[in-house]
């Protein structure tokens, strides 16, 4: 089994933790009954958050994993793997 641990997987996983950090205090939020635009503020910076870490993920992915492909078995095994991925952007 290929290991698909990045050098950037560690910042990417520190970023969703703090996200889901964040998440919680959205739920916190909702349950105190803070005013709806707060909430929706912070939901949106909870989104971007996660939309930035997969941004990330799938930069990494095409900057590696595709190489690696295309060394390994050819540029028609790389398309392949950007069509695997593509559905995510």
């Amino acid at each position: 089994m290929t290991d698909n641990r990045h050098g950037s997987h560690p910042a990417i996983v520190k970023r969703l933790n703090r996200a889901g950090g964040h998440l919680r205090g959205i739920v916190e939020m909702i349950e105190g009954g803070r005013a709806c635009v707060d909430i929706a503020q912070q939901l949106h910076a909870v989104e971007k958050a996660i939309a930035n870490a997969k941004k990330a993920m799938i930069n990494d992915h095409i900057d590696h994993c595709l190489a690696r492909a295309e060394a390994a078995e050819g540029v028609g095994s790389a398309v392949d793997e950007f069509r695997r991925i593509s559905k995510y952007l």
